[in-house]
């Protein structure tokens, strides 16, 4: 997985912030660990490079980098959060319960949910990402074997 750096100081940028050397380094990290990483996966990796900064910091620039869409939130096995590269247009995940495995929904899935909503309750949906917890095929055979 990469990113565009000058798509994403573009970005920050036009909303009056900037690319600081944590944001940077928290970005590379990111990108570097792959997709679905956990918050204390960047800090680790970060934190062998920069070990002035704090786990808090990491934290809080994963969630301003949520806020600007730069990053997406996914919810993943036992209530645990990971981040991943927005992309430029959203997707969810079904995950599985008993063997914590990740499979990704185009947003298109959830057209018809979002018309029923508008249209039954007069409410527009904002949805970004959703994920939604059950058990895939594999873990459904086993357990009925």
């Amino acid at each position: 997985m990469s990113h565009n750096t000058a798509e994403i100081n573009r970005q920050l940028r036009k909303s009056g912030y900037r690319v600081t050397p944590q944001r940077q380094l928290i970005l590379d990290a990111v990108c570097q660990l792959g997709d679905h990483v956990t918050p204390e996966a960047v800090y680790d990796h970060v934190h062998r490079i920069a070990p002035t900064l704090s786990r808090a910091t990491v934290y809080r620039v994963l969630h301003f980098l949520t806020e600007q869409q730069i990053l997406a939130m996914v919810h993943i096995a036992d209530g645990r959060l990971a981040y991943e590269m927005a992309g430029p247009e959203p997707h969810h995940h079904l995950v599985c319960r008993t063997c914590d495995s990740l499979l990704e929904l185009p947003h298109s899935v959830l057209l018809s949910f979002r018309l029923a909503m508008e249209s039954q309750y007069d409410f527009e949906i904002d949805v970004s990402h959703l994920s939604f917890f059950g058990h895939c095929t594999d873990c459904r055979s086993s357990a009925g074997a």
